[in-house]
This record gives structure tokens, C-alpha cells and sequence, in this order.
């Protein structure tokens, strides 16, 4: 008679080892139920019962813990565990769901716990810290860089639809010839030549060139989507605001704006001190180098002297010489 093979029973591998239900609003924690009378126990997601899982789970002597990646929602949890000393794994939950034996009665953080006390759960991938800092950074870039790319795209649209083939003439619409132009459209100039006349000195095309390429059909309804994407995009409105945050600074900034005010108005001394602070905010960032703020009348004195220059220049053009009056004491 042949005896019946007697399969081995599993042994825990990770005595001390919880599992965490992951959900948008609340976590659902289970321990093992002789480290506790009350092993499963659910808490909210907001950050000091994050910090309580944590302190409840190493109270009970818990060195293990395995969660499933539910959206974004497991990050906070994980990086407060993984921060308190305890072992954290993240789990595909595609994979727990496809382990048979479950009981209908069981808890999801039940069925975790239990799988990764087994050694059944293996861990995805997970960067080290650095790796996690660096890899937020470049998909926050590159959501930056997908959201510009969009209004710019919406811009050629809108003048493609006015057969304005600026794109033809211009390498990037988005650089310093495109968008004066573009500005100038916006601000209602239609006359080609005054439009192609804004062109940077370093472009390729001829005046003449990019003149032929700007008759369009200025429609109303084009001019207007124009405008709204020239303006919804999000780093302009954030320079917008800061410029017209220096109306009485006593900066530099500040000197810069009111100047441009008492000329111009406020609409356009917003415009100019915005792209004045894009400008140096570019500066900063490819160099490294820290911002120096000079008072108003430091700016006031270099302004003045600017314009003493100016003025030589044009006298010597004309064949005089600038002349300061003698200090009356």
C-alpha cells in the first residue's frame, strides 16, 4: 500500500511582518492577532495617523511591512514607515489578487499580512532617497515642458488659422523675433512692416521676408485665442504678479517699474518688469550665481548716467561736444 505524500507544512518566515490597505481617505493595518487583541484597525490618511501606524506597528514589535501601490496615495505612508525603521515593501496589486486561497471573509491587509509572513510577496523596485528627489524633480520639468509645448502649439494654431506664416520665417515662434512679434500682434498692430521691423538684429530672414509672411487674416475670434495663450501660460502670470508687486519697492525692480508707469502706464510697466524678472530669474538658473538687490538709488544713478551717455553720443553724432554745467556752490 502506497502511503499518501504529506506535503510540508509553510512556515512564517516573517513572524512580525503587517499589511497596510492602501485607500484615498482611510489605511486599513493588520498585525498578527497574538501581538495584539485588536490586530486589525483602520486610520485615517491625514499625516499624524500616519505617524500613529507607525508607532502602533513598532509598539507591537512589527520589523515588516507590505503595502500594494494604490495610485500615489502609499507614498506618504511608506516614506513615514520607512523613515521609523521598519522594513516597508510595496507589492503590484495585481499580483496579491492573483494568489489563490483566499477566504471571502478576509480583509485585504489580511491577506497581506498573511501572504508576506509566508515569503509569498516580493517587493517592486524602489530607489534609493537621493534617486526619489532627483526623479520629482525631472518629472516636474518635464510636466513644465509638456504644459509650455501645449500653448505654444495652440498659438501656432491660431496663427496658421489667420495665415500668419511666422513659423516659415522664424526658427521658433517662442524665441526673441517671434514673440516680439507676437506681442505686437496681440497689442493690435497689423501693418507688416512696423511688425517685421521688431525682428532681433541676429535673424537670418530679411525684413522684407518676414513682412510678406505677416499679411494674414487678423479674424477677431483667432486674435482672441491668441491672446489667451499668449497670456493662461502659468510662469507669466507668477512674473506678472511679482512685477506689480514692486509699484512702491524701494529696489531697483521697483525704480524700473515706476519709470516705465509714468511713461507707458501700469499694463505695459507690468508687462516689461515681468520680463525683466524672467530675465534675470533665467540668469540666475543657468549660472548659479546669487541675486544682488540694488537699491532705487543705485538704479537711479545708473539710469542717469545711461542717459548722460546717450546724450554724448548724439552730440558728437552731430558734431558737438556735452559740456556739464559748473557746480554753483
Amino acid at each position: 500500500m502506497v502511503k499518501p505524500k504529506v506535503e510540508p507544512e509553510l512556515k512564517r518566515v516573517h513572524p512580525q511582518a503587517a499589511g497596510i490597505d492602501i485607500g484615498a481617505s482611510e489605511h486599513w493595518v493588520s498585525i498578527p492577532s497574538e501581538l495584539d487583541p485588536e490586530p486589525v484597525r483602520k486610520f485615517s490618511c491625514f499625516t499624524a495617523d500616519l505617524y500613529a501606524i507607525a508607532q502602533w506597528l513598532k509598539s507591537r514589535g512589527i520589523t515588516t511591512v507590505v503595502m500594494e501601490s494604490t495610485g500615489v496615495y502609499w507614498i506618504p505612508l511608506f516614506q513615514i514607515l520607512e523613515t521609523s525603521g521598519l522594513e516597508v515593501r510595496l507589492v503590484n496589486a495585481h499580483f496579491v489578487k492573483t494568489v489563490p486561497g483566499r477566504k471571502s471573509d478576509v480583509l485585504d491587509c489580511q491577506w497581506l499580512q498573511k501572504l508576506h509572513s509566508y515569503g509569498l510577496l516580493s517587493g517592486s523596485f524602489r530607489p534609493d532617497d537621493q534617486i526619489c528627489v532627483f526623479r520629482s524633480y525631472i518629472r516636474q520639468r518635464d510636466s513644465l515642458t509638456k504644459s509650455a509645448s501645449v500653448h505654444i502649439q495652440r498659438m501656432q494654431k491660431a496663427l496658421t488659422q489667420m495665415n500668419v506664416q511666422l513659423h516659415r520665417v522664424v526658427s521658433d515662434i517662442t524665441g526673441v523675433t517671434g514673440m516680439a512679434i507676437i506681442r505686437a500682434i496681440v497689442a493690435g498692430e497689423r501693418d507688416p512692416q512696423q511688425l517685421a521691423a521688431l525682428k532681433d538684429p541676429r535673424a537670418k530672414r530679411s525684413t522684407a521676408e518676414i513682412a510678406a509672411a505677416l499679411v494674414g487674416d487678423y479674424r477677431v475670434e483667432h486674435l482672441f485665442v491668441l491672446k489667451q495663450e499668449l497670456n493662461v501660460n502659468r510662469a507669466a502670470n507668477a512674473f506678472r504678479i511679482a512685477a506689480q508687486s514692486l509699484a512702491n519697492s524701494r529696489t531697483a525692480l521697483g525704480g524700473f517699474y515706476r519709470r516705465i508707469r509714468s511713461r507707458s502706464g501700469a499694463p505695459i510697466a507690468i508687462t516689461a518688469t515681468a520680463h525683466k524678472l524672467a530675465r534675470i530669474f533665467y540668469h540666475l538658473w543657468t549660472t548659479g550665481e546669487d541675486f544682488v538687490a540694488a537699491g532705487v538709488d543705485a538704479y537711479e544713478q545708473q539710469y542717469q548716467q545711461r542717459i548722460v551717455k546717450h546724450l554724448k553720443q548724439r552730440a558728437k553724432q552731430m558734431g558737438f561736444d556735452l559740456v556739464p554745467e559748473p557746480t554753483v556752490n
